[in-house]
C-alpha cells in the first residue's frame, strides 16, 4: 500500500468515525440541536473529492468502503434534515460550491420550507409590534383588542345599542336582545295611546342633523357624535314610542331674522361660513364641517316650531331630538360643542306666539353660560341651572350662586352650583323641592323649557355624576305641573349612549302620561348638596321672599347635619417662648423678630 492509499484509508476511517458520531446524535431524541448543526457545518466545510456520487440512506451500517464519496458525506449524515429516510440526496460535484454553502442553504434549497416556523432571519429590532385598539361605541373610550367588553363602561365590543338602543344587552354582541327586554318592548308597542293631536306629544327629528360630525378623528372619537341621536332614536323605536305614540313634526331651517333675535350677526355669519369649508373649528373642542351650519339651523328651526306648536295648543308637550346642542352658544360666540342656542330660540318663539313669561330649567351637568348671557337682563325669562361648578374649576367655569342677573333683572338667574362630582338623584330632587319649584311657582310661567343634557347621568364620561333615568323622570313630572303642562324638552349634552337613550326614553314616557318610579318623599341629600342648596336659598331670599320660610324649615331640620364638622380636631403645637425683653435690647431685638417669625 502506497503513501497515498494509506492517507486515503486514514481519511476514510476518520470520516467514518465522525459519521457514526453524527448518527448517534440524530437518533438521540434529547440531543443538542445546536451541536448537531455545528458539526454538520464543520463537516460540509471539509475537503471534497473531485468526484460526486449518489448515496442511499438505506445503508444503515455506514459501509463507507462501498461508497465513492470521498468527502465522507452520506445521505444518512443529513438524517436530521430530511423528513424521509428513504429519500436519496445528490451531492454536487462542484467542490467550491459545497464549501460556500451553509446548512440553511441546503435545508431551504432542497426542501424549500418557507412557512411561518422559519424564523432564522427574524430580527426583533426590525419589526415593530402594532397595538390594535378599538373604541367603545357607548362611551368612546379606548380599549385593547384582547378584551371584548369596555374597561370603562362594560359595553360589548360589538354592541347592538345603535340598533335597539338601551334595550340591547351590554353583554351580548350586536343583534342580541334579552327576552325580558323584548317582552317589555312588545308590551310598550301594544299599549300605544290613541287620541287627537291636541293632547299628544310631538317629537322633532331630522336625519340631516346626523351629517354634523368631526371630519378628522383625533386621539379618540369626539363625544358629541351622530350616534347620540341614533341611540335615542333606536330606543324610542324599540319601545314603540317614536314612531308610534308620538307624532313627528316636519323640520325646517331657522331664518336669519329669527336668529337675530338671539345672536349677533357675528355668530350667524361665522356658522354660515363653515358650509364652505370641509372642516373647521370654533374652539379646540367645537368642530364643524360643511353640513354643520344646516344641522344647526334645522335644530333651531325644530325647537322654534315645537315651542309655537305646544303653546298654541296643537300639541300637549314635545321633545326636540336635535343636535348640535346649544346652551353654551352665547350672543356672539359658538363654543362647548354648541353653534346656535336652541333653548333661547324656542323661548323667543314661545313669546312670539303669546307667552309672557318663559321658564328655562337647565339640568345639563355644565352651566349654560350662553343661555344665561342671552337672558341676563330679561325679567320675562327665568333661567334656573343645576350644574357642577366646583368653585369655577369645572367647565365652563361660570354659574356661581352669586350670579343672579343684572340691570334690574336680579333674581331671574338662579344657579345651583354643585361643589363636587358624583351628585345623584337625591340632591337634584332636594334642590327641585326647595328652590326650583317654589321660585317657579311664584314666577308662574306660561311656557316651560327644559335644557335636558343627560351628561349628569350615571356612567357619563364627562359629567361623572350619578343621576338615574328614574331621577330625570321625576324631575320632568315635577315640571309638568307648571304652565298648564305646556312643556318642551330640548336635548343638550350627554355622551354615554346607554345613559342618554334610557334617560331620554324615561323622560318621554312621563310626557306621555306615565308615572315615574322614584318616590320624592324619601329624599335625603348629601351633606355637600345640602350646603349648596342652603347657600343658594340664602342668596335668592333677597329676590324671592317665598324661600324664607323654606330656608327656616331646612335650617331647623338639616342645619346641624349640614354644618357638622366630621374632621377630628388637630392638636395645637406648643410654640417656644422667646423672652419679651429681647424685643428691645440691642442685637437681640433682631433675633426676637427672626425667631418669632420662623415659629409662626
Amino acid at each position: 500500500m502506497g503513501r497515498n492509499d494509506l492517507n486515503r484509508e486514514c481519511l476514510i476511517n476518520s470520516e467514518s468515525a465522525k459519521i457514526s458520531e453524527m448518527t448517534h446524535l440524530n437518533n438521540d431524541e434529547t440531543g443538542n440541536d445546536s451541536r448537531r448543526k455545528q458539526l454538520l457545518r464543520e463537516e460540509l466545510k471539509g475537503r471534497v473529492g473531485e468526484e460526486g456520487t449518489v448515496a442511499s440512506s438505506d445503508n444503515t451500517s455506514h459501509d463507507v468502503k462501498n461508497s465513492e464519496d470521498v468527502s465522507g458525506i452520506s445521505a444518512r449524515h443529513l438524517v436530521g434534515i430530511s423528513n424521509s429516510e428513504n429519500e436519496p440526496l445528490v451531492i454536487p460535484k462542484n467542490g467550491e460550491q459545497q464549501i460556500d454553502m451553509t446548512l440553511e442553504d441546503i435545508y431551504n434549497g432542497h426542501y424549500d420550507f418557507n412557512d411561518e416556523d422559519d424564523d432564522s432571519d427574524w430580527d426583533p429590532l426590525e419589526k415593530q409590534v402594532e397595538v390594535v385598539k378599538w373604541f367603545c361605541v357607548n362611551c368612546t373610550m379606548v380599549n385593547l383588542s384582547d378584551v371584548v367588553h369596555c374597561d370603562i363602561c362594560g359595553e360589548h365590543k360589538d354592541s347592538g345599542i345603535l340598533r335597539f338602543g338601551h334595550f340591547a344587552s351590554p353583554f351580548l354582541p350586536k343583534g342580541d336582545i334579552t327576552e325580558n327586554e323584548l317582552e317589555a318592548t312588545e308590551r310598550s308597542k301594544d299599549s300605544r295611546l290613541k287620541g287627537s293631536s291636541s293632547d299628544s306629544t310631538v317629537v322633532g327629528f331630522d336625519e340631516r342633523m346626523l351629517l354634523h360630525a368631526e371630519v378628522e378623528m383625533k386621539s379618540h372619537p369626539h363625544p358629541e357624535r351622530p350616534d347620540r341621536l341614533r341611540a335615542i332614536a333606536a330606543s324610542l323605536a324599540s319601545a314603540g314610542i317614536f314612531p308610534g305614540k308620538c307624532y313627528p313634526i316636519s323640520a325646517r331651517e331657522i331664518t336669519r331674522e329669527e336668529l337675530l333675535m338671539v345672536h349677533a350677526l357675528e355668530n350667524i355669519e361665522a356658522v354660515e361660513l363653515t358650509s364652505r369649508l370641509h372642516a373647521s373649528y370654533f374652539t379646540p373642542d367645537t368642530y364643524a364641517n360643511e353640513y354643520s351650519a344646516r344641522a344647526a339651523r334645522l335644530a333651531a328651526g325644530l325647537c322654534a316650531d315645537l315651542a309655537s306648536t305646544i303653546f298654541s295648543g296643537r300639541a300637549k308637550n314635545g321633545f326636540a331630538l336635535v343636535r348640535p346642542p346649544g346652551h353654551h352658544a352665547g350672543v356672539k360666540q359658538a363654543m362647548g360643542f354648541c353653534l346656535h342656542n336652541n333653548a333661547a330660540v324656542a323661548a323667543f318663539a314661545a313669546q312670539n306666539a303669546g307667552a309672557k313669561r318663559v321658564l328655562i330649567v337647565d339640568w345639563d351637568v355644565h352651566h349654560g353660560n350662553g343661555t344665561q348671557e342671552i337672558f341676563d337682563r330679561s325679567k320675562s325669562v327665568l333661567y334656573i341651572s343645576l350644574h357642577r361648578h366646583e368653585g369655577g374649576r369645572f367647565y365652563p367655569g361660570t354659574g356661581a350662586a352669586e350670579e343672579v342677573g343684572s340691570l334690574g333683572a336680579e333674581g331671574y338667574c338662579i344657579n345651583i352650583p354643585w361643589s363636587r362630582g358624583g351628585v345623584g338623584d337625591n340632591d337634584y330632587v332636594f334642590a327641585f323641592q326647595h328652590i326650583v319649584l317654589p321660585i317657579a311657582s311664584e314666577f308662574a310661567p306660561d311656557f316651560t323649557i327644559i335644557s335636558a343634557g343627560f351628561d349628569a347621568a350615571r356612567g357619563d364620561p364627562l359629567g361623572c355624576c350619578d343621576v338615574t333615568p328614574a331621577g330625570y323622570a321625576l324631575m320632568t313630572q315635577m315640571l309638568t305641573a307648571l304652565s298648564g303642562g305646556k312643556l318642551l324638552v330640548i336635548l343638550e349634552g350627554g355622551y354615554n349612549l346607554r345613559s342618554i337613550s334610557s334617560s331620554a326614553t324615561a323622560v318621554i314616557k312621563v310626557l306621555l302620561g306615565e308615572s315615574p318610579e322614584a318616590n320624592p318623599d324619601c329624599t335625603v341629600p348629601s351633606k355637600s348638596g345640602l350646603r349648596t342648596v342652603m347657600e343658594v336659598m340664602k342668596i335668592q331670599m333677597n329676590f324671592w321672599p317665598t324661600l324664607e320660610s323654606n330656608f327656616n324649615k331646612v335650617l331647623s331640620r338639616w342645619g346641624l347635619y349640614a354644618f357638622q364638622n366630621t374632621r377630628k380636631p388637630t392638636k395645637k403645637r406648643r410654640r417656644a417662648v422667646v423672652p419679651v425683653w429681647w424685643k428691645c435690647w440691642g442685637r437681640k431685638r433682631f433675633l426676637y423678630h427672626l425667631l418669632t417669625k420662623r415659629l409662626r
